[in-house]
C-alpha cells in the first residue's frame, strides 16, 4: 500500500549552541547536513536568548552542546534551545552532551551535598528532552539518572586505537591514576590485546578539592611503556604526579590519554612539563590555540558522533557502533 501524499517525510535537524561550533559543524559535515541557523544572544544582564530562524514543526531534532567553562551558561543555553524546540513542535529531541556537566559529583560522599549529575538530568527532562547521547560518563550509572534512553558512546575506543597504532603493544602496561579507574584500565588493557595494568594508590585531603598527596604504584612499570589513562583532565595535577612518579619507578616512557581535556587553569604548564612523551585527548571539548602544546594530539569525536546520530535517526543500533553486531 502507497503512502499516502500527505504522510510526511522524516526529517534530521541539527542545532548547535555556541560552546563549541567548530565540531558541531564537523559533525554536520559528517552527516551532509547544515546546521539550522539561529539567533543566539545575551542581554546585559547576563540572560540567554535563542530563536531558530527555521520551522522545525515535527523534526527529529539533534541539539548539541559542549559544556566547557562558563559551563552554567552552556547548560542554561542547551536547556533553552531544548525548551524552544519542545514549543515549536519538534517530533523527537535528542540532547547531545559530548562531555556530561556536573557528572563528578553523582553520589552524596558526604550529608548535605546534592546529586548534581541527577539535577542535570532532571532539567533536561523537564525542558523536553526524549533522548541524551554522551560519551565517556565518569561513571556508567548516571546513565540511569535519565529516564528515557541514553546513548553512552565510547571515546576511549578512539583513543585506544590510536595508541594501538602509533605504540608497539608489547610492552605497555596500562596505568590508572587511582583505585577508582581500574575498570576503565581493564577495558583499555582488553582493547590492547591483553596488556598488563597498574595503578596508583594515592590518597587525598576531602576538604581540599583538586589537590592530591600521590603515593605508590601498585604493579610493574620499570622498562615498560606506560599508558595512564583517565575520563577526564581537569587541573591536571593528578596526572602530572602520576607521571613524575612512574618515570622516577623507571618508566621507560609515559604516554597520557583522556577523552575530556577540561584542562582548567594551570593544566598546560602541569602537562607540557610532567615528562609524557604524548599527551592524547578527544575533542569532545574545545582546546584552543592557548591550551595546546607541542606533544600533545587531540583526535576528533566528529565521526563518531555523526554515526550514532545516523542511528537514531534510522531507528538502527548505536550499540552496533561498538560491538560489530547487534
Amino acid at each position: 500500500m502507497n503512502a499516502k501524499s500527505g504522510t510526511p517525510k522524516k526529517s534530521l535537524m541539527l542545532f548547535s549552541g555556541r560552546a563549541h561550533p567548530e565540531l558541531a559543524e564537523e559533525v554536520a559535515k559528517h552527516l551532509n547536513v547544515t546546521i539550522t541557523p539561529q539567533s543566539a544572544y545575551d542581554f546585559a544582564n547576563g540572560e540567554t536568548f535563542v530563536r531558530f530562524e527555521e520551522s522545525v514543526r515535527g523534526c527529529d531534532a539533534f541539539v548539541m552542546q559542549s559544556h566547557s567553562a562558563p559551563i552554567n551558561q552552556w547548560v542554561m543555553e542547551q536547556l533553552l534551545m531544548v525548551d524552544a524546540l519542545k514549543r515549536a513542535s519538534a517530533k523527537r529531541i535528542t540532547v547531545i552532551m559530548p562531555y556530561y556537566p556536573y557528572a563528578r559529583q553523582d553520589k552524596k560522599h558526604k550529608g548535605r551535598e546534592p546529586i548534581s549529575a541527577r539535577l542535570i538530568a532532571d532539567l533536561f527532562k523537564v525542558a523536553g528532552a526524549d533522548r541524551i547521547m554522551t560519551v565517556d560518563l565518569h561513571t556508567a550509572q548516571i546513565q540511569g539518572f535519565f529516564d528515557g534512553p541514553v546513548d553512552h558512546l565510547f571515546g576511549q575506543t578512539l583513543l585506544s586505537r590510536y595508541v594501538k597504532e602509533n605504540y608497539s603493544a608489547d610492552n605497555i602496561t596500562v596505568i590508572s591514576p587511582d583505585a577508582g579507574r581500574t575498570k576503565l584500565a581493564e577495558k583499555w588493557a582488553n582493547d590492547l590485546g591483553g596488556t598488563p595494568i597498574a595503578f596508583i594508590h594515592k590518597t587525598r585531603d576531602p576538604l581540599r578539592p583538586n589537590e592530591v598527596v600521590a603515593n605508590r604504584v601498585v604493579g610493574e612499570v620499570r622498562g615498560r611503556l606506560c599508558v595512564v589513562i583517565d575520563d577526564m583532565v581537569d587541573t591536571g595535577g593528578t596526572i602530572a604526579k602520576a607521571v613524575h612518579q612512574l618515570l622516577d619507578e623507571g618508566a621507560s616512557d609515559v604516554v597520557m590519554a583522556a577523552t575530556h581535556g577540561v584542562l582548567s587553569g594551570p593544566a598546560r604548564e602541569r602537562l607540557s612539563g610532567c615528562g609524557a612523551k604524548e599527551v592524547i585527548f578527544t575533542n569532545t571539548l574545545p582546546i584552543g590555540e592557548d591550551k595546546r602544546f607541542p606533544g600533545m594530539t587531540v583526535l576528533s569525536i566528529a565521526p563518531l558522533l555523526a554515526r550514532a546520530i545516523q542511528q537514531v535517526f534510522e531507528d538502527g543500533s548505536v550499540t552496533s557502533l561498538f560491538d560489530g553486531d547487534a
